[in-house]
Formats: structure tokens, C-alpha cells, sequence
């Protein structure tokens, strides 16, 4: 995912998968067979009160020079422009003004906390919610190769991942999003969670039929 000479914006939101992701390319930079650099980035959303200095100064005790991009997308996405799905528009957003940032700073590539369960998520959100069978990619190309987004977690479970965090005892951040918790996302974890607990093989099953598509068995 990382060759030689990489410059790495590593988007930094103030979560556990974000903080993990962060430390984990740090340690491994340290004794990596290639050099590259880390560039943590927070894009604020505008929201009050404001998590960026506090990232700021969490990041500075790590040996971390985090960026902060100020943005308005999180009150325009809960504005009256945007009522059907805020956290859609938002990220959507966020993700556009990442990339823009991530250029400007001869970032080639992006690194994004997304773990194994952040896949599965995406899977059946684009199917209830675009009408298509497709999730995020653990590497993807973007403007024709110019960017390339990776994420080192994604054949982490969550809870591997929520573990590591309470074990290095990194920060628990409040989201300050008024959406928080009561997303589209958090109702498909939801109702995935049920049946995770009806039938441990469920999740895992899932993550191999993201990798055995049948195409000859579906509608054209």
C-alpha cells in the first residue's frame, strides 16, 4: 500500500479507528524497509464546541503535526438544503475537501481508518440505500492514479480494533455532530449486529461473498 517516498495524508477524525490507523503507520514507519511520510489531517465540520485544538494538542504529544482544515460541511449538511441524509452529504464533503488538502500538500496518497465492519456496513448501505451491490476498496485510485486512497484496517474487525484502542488508551473524543449515533449506518450496524449475535460464522461469511461474486447469478 506504501512504496518509497510517500507522502501519506492519513485523515484523522478523532475516533478510535483514526487514532489506531495513525500510530500504527507511525510505529511502522519507524522500522519500515522504505521511507515515507505521515501527514494527519482533520477536517473540521463546523460544529460547536470544536474538537481541532484538542486533536492539535493530542497530536503534538505523539510527535504528530495535525492539520486542520476548518470547514462548514457538517451545519450545511443539517441545513435546510439537505434533510434526507446529512451524514451522506457531510462525508461526501469532508472526503472532496481531503483530497483537495491532501493535493495541495504533494500528498499521493490517503490513509483512512476504515476497518473490516466499516466494509460490510458500506456493502449494504450502497444495496439499501443506492440500489447497487458495491463497498469501499482496501486500495482505490482516484483522478486517473494522481491520488490513492488506502485503508490498512480493513481486514480488521472492529473489535480488534476497539481493543488495541483501550489498550493504548488513546482519547475518547465526543462527537459533537448532532447525527451522532442516530445515523443510516448506525441502523444497518444495528440490525448486522443482531444477527452477528444469532450466528458467529454470519460476518465472516459475508466478508467472503464480497470476494466470490457470482455474476453469471445476477440481474443484468
Amino acid at each position: 500500500m506504501i512504496a518509497d517516498g510517500d507522502r501519506v495524508a492519513v485523515g484523522l477524525s478523532g475516533g478510535k479507528d483514526s487514532f489506531c490507523l495513525m500510530w500504527l503507520l507511525d510505529e511502522r514507519r519507524k522500522r519500515a524497509p522504505v521511507n515515507f511520510t505521515l501527514i494527519p489531517i482533520y477536517i473540521d465540520p463546523g460544529f460547536q464546541p470544536g474538537q481541532a485544538e484538542m486533536l492539535v494538542e493530542i497530536g503534538r504529544g505523539y510527535g504528530w503535526d495535525v492539520q486542520v482544515d476548518y470547514s462548514d460541511c457538517g451545519i450545511l449538511a443539517h441545513s435546510e438544503i439537505n434533510r434526507e441524509n446529512p451524514c451522506f452529504l457531510c462525508s461526501r464533503m469532508r472526503r472532496k475537501r481531503l483530497f483537495v488538502l491532501a493535493d495541495r500538500l504533494g500528498c499521493s496518497k490517503i490513509a483512512l481508518g476504515h476497518n473490516k465492519d466499516d466494509l460490510i456496513e458500506t456493502l449494504f448501505m450502497n444495496i439499501f440505500y443506492s440500489g447497487e451491490i458495491s463497498c469501499m476498496l482496501p486500495r482505490q485510485e482516484f483522478f486517473n492514479g494522481k491520488l490513492t486512497v488506502i485503508r490498512p484496517l480493513s481486514f480488521a474487525e472492529e473489535d480488534l480494533v476497539n481493543r488495541f484502542a483501550k489498550i493504548m488508551k488513546f482519547p475518547i473524543l465526543e462527537n459533537p455532530c448532532p447525527s451522532a449515533g442516530n445515523s443510516k449506518r448506525n441502523q444497518v450496524k444495528d440490525m448486522l449486529e443482531k444477527l452477528y449475535r444469532s450466528n458467529k460464522k454470519i460476518r465472516g461469511n459475508i466478508f467472503r461473498a464480497m470476494h466470490h461474486v457470482r455474476t453469471d447469478y445476477l440481474l443484468k
